[in-house]
């Protein structure tokens, strides 16, 4: 994996239902090294610490691979990097080739896979559209969120190298699951639970699904 793109952003307004609400999802690449840190990006804003952001997940990453099926879905030509939310763009990484659990360098940054992206409607806003989270969340193309094990530097063309797969081989799509009712929803979740890897607040949303 290779990253193309490092994006960050800071705080914009928007407006939904008759609100102006804060939001950190407008992101935009950036053309020079950038420190990580267990917070996050040195210079990205997370303005909803409680969906977003905190040392579970400081950064997050989306697969570049993916562009060219939203570009049909959303009928566009192009789309920016960046333009999910994601800080890091990189080449490879599917969903379904990434583990809760599995850790990689970039530069001198050791991260760790927490929890897949759970989209919301601030995202429908960013793209013009408010149908798009649950097209999102069903496509099996949602991303992970990295927690930071070592913080350095990062800079776009950097390799994302995996220096660990998790043995409870649990991977970002398979994870989605424990949202979706189903005959697997309760098996899944078991198995996320099992996973020291797993963000906390995940723990705690998956734990109470179980009743």
């Amino acid at each position: 994996m290779k990253i193309v793109a490092i994006s960050i952003g800071s705080e914009c307004r928007i407006e939904h239902a008759g609100r102006r609400i804060g939001t950190g999802i407008y992101k935009a690449p950036v053309d020079h090294p950038v420190h990580v840190g267990v917070d996050g990006i040195e210079g990205d804003v997370q303005v909803d610490r409680e969906n977003h952001g905190g040392p579970d997940k400081a950064v997050y990453a989306y697969s570049a691979d993916n562009y060219g099926y939203w570009q049909e879905d959303l009928g566009l030509e192009s789309l920016p990097y960046g333009h999910f939310g994601e800080n890091l763009t990189i080449t490879g990484g599917r969903d379904d080739e990434v583990h809760i659990g599995d850790t990689f360098r970039g530069g001198s940054v050791r991260f760790q896979v927490t929890q897949p992206r759970v989209p919301c409607f601030k995202l429908g806003v960013k793209v013009g559209d408010h149908t798009f989270p649950k097209r999102f969340l069903i496509s099996g193309r949602v991303g992970f969120y990295l927690r930071v094990l070592e913080e350095g530097e990062l800079r776009v063309g950097d390799h994302l190298e995996r220096t660990a797969v998790d043995p409870g081989g649990v991977s970002v799509r398979e994870a989605m699951l424990a949202l979706v009712k189903g005959p697997r929803q309760r098996e899944v979740i078991a198995k996320l639970l099992s996973l020291e890897a797993l963000s906390g607040a995940w723990r705690e949303s998956l734990r109470e699904k179980l009743g």
